[in-house]
């Protein structure tokens, strides 16, 4: 048994986290936060590093310090009930309802959209995400070699093509972040504005759902101790905090320096390409469409396979694997033609209830070997949470629901009891309260239970 990993192991492991956290994707988020924060980019993009980059690390550490098999066990001191709910939740967040179907919404973007006329746009997507889910489908019934072999070799291509893009970003600059005003909310709270953008990326709660497999690779590299492989997790998640910090931050500069030369877009995907062709002409948006729609090929198959694994091992008497894995796939289908644009708005609400949920969560990991994971306060911290992110949630509703009487009720009454609520973080306190008060309990019963 090894008692630390050598540099190269860690730059492995490092790789690997890499991999599985920045998928393309990731690219349309910081390009589109830094057009939009203007001159406040720097505040934004610090925040936006916090919950993209900070959070999906310590989701990692903190399944290693539980000692749990995957995040139904990792869940279930709240509940069996409500670990079965909450995995099932962040599984389909992260697959077929929203995480999927951006993959094809992605590739199109980038890759058809700037050579189709508007009115072909909607024919155009439904052929494209078409046969790109056939695609999926068909790697996805046949989990094998293709996975690695686009893993080895596109990702190392992809990062490259990407490094040349950025590189001319910073030596011919489109334009100067001061020149542009910021814009909503960038305008008086960047940095916490940021760390919502970074709950879009969805790192943090794949974090919770792929940490097992970092922690398997570590394990195969001879670490055993639970607190050693935390730390060694740390060490190689150093790798990855400074490549995905500098490819965001790198990102958001792109968003906002372009607004001199390319304008404004509907979207990241469309704003990259139009950046691509800038500097590198038909001949660069070609190329960063192939490399993109690869990219998010590999993710899909990655994710359907993810998705299908997890919900035929929590439900191992009621549908197949293949079957699910064909359920998952028709179902991104459907949701991809709705566009990128719609899917980016039907998943924030979702977003700003799960995130809550999952921060206490991987914090209460974090402190399993002090707590032991203690039922009251899980379950504590837990009910305070999913009550005061349901206010979050209400008012991450699109505006023509957010108008009804009731739910103006709802977000007004979280407006002047939810500390926090206005930058969306009105779940902190209930969450501390409900910890302390879990905690009062567990002394009072002085005992515990694991």
């Amino acid at each position: 048994m090894k008692e630390k990993l050598n540099f190269q192991s860690n730059l492995l492991v490092g790789s690997l986290l890499f991999g599985l956290f920045f998928g393309a994707g990731n690219l349309i988020f910081p390009v589109q936060m830094g057009q939009a924060a203007g001159s406040n980019t720097l505040q934004a993009t610090i925040g936006f590093l916090v919950t993209g980059v900070g959070l999906p690390l310590l989701g990692v550490i903190a399944t290693a310090l539980s000692q749990s098999e995957n995040l139904l066990a990792m869940a279930k001191p709240v509940n069996r009930i409500y670990s079965i709910l909450f995995t099932s939740a962040l599984y389909l967040t992260i697959g077929p309802l929203f995480a999927i179907p951006r993959t094809a919404t992605v590739a199109f973007e980038v890759g058809l959209n700037p050579f189709i006329s508007k009115e072909y746009l909607q024919l155009g997507l439904f052929l494209f995400s078409l046969i790109f889910f056939v695609v999926t489908l068909y790697f996805s019934l046949r989990p094998g070699r293709i996975i690695d072999w686009v893993g080895k070799y596109l990702n190392p291509t992809f990062v490259a093509l990407l490094s040349i893009l950025i590189i001319a970003t910073y030596v011919n600059p489109m334009g100067q972040i001061s020149q542009f005003p910021a814009q909503g909310n960038y305008i008086d709270k960047p940095l916490f504005t940021g760390m919502l953008d970074g709950y879009n990326t969805m790192d943090a709660l794949a974090s919770l759902a792929f940490a097992i497999v970092i922690i398997s690779n570590i394990e195969n590299l001879g670490i055993k101790d639970p607190k050693r492989k935390a730390i060694e997790t740390c060490k190689s998640g150093l790798v990855c905090l400074i490549g995905m910090s500098v490819i965001y931050a790198s990102l958001a500069y792109m968003g906002v320096t372009s607004l001199a030369s390319v304008g404004t877009a509907d979207n990241g995907g469309t704003i990259m390409s139009m950046v691509s062709e800038h500097y590198f002409g038909i001949v660069g948006q070609v190329l960063l469409a192939a490399i993109v729609t690869v990219a998010c090929l590999k993710t899909a198959i990655g994710l359907i396979t993810s998705c299908a694994q997890m919900f035929s091992e929590m439900f191992p008497n009621s549908v197949s694997y293949n079957k699910y894995a064909v359920i998952f796939t028709v179902f991104s289908f459907i949701i991809a033609n709705f566009g990128l644009n719609k899917i980016v708005q039907l998943s924030l609400p979702v977003l700003m209830f799960l995130y809550p949920l999952a921060i206490t969560l991987i914090i209460l990991s974090l402190l399993a070997p002090i707590i032991n994971k203690q039922r009251d306060i899980y379950r504590w911290t837990t009910t305070f949470t999913i009550i005061a992110a349901f206010f979050d949630l209400c008012n991450a509703l699109p505006d023509d629901i957010k108008e009804t009487v009731i739910m103006d009720k709802l977000i007004g009454f979280a407006h002047i009891y939810l500390p926090g609520f206005d930058y969306g973080f009105g779940w902190f306190m209930p969450a501390i309260v409900g910890f302390i008060i879990g905690t009062i309990i567990w002394r009072i019963n002085g005992k515990t239970e694991s």
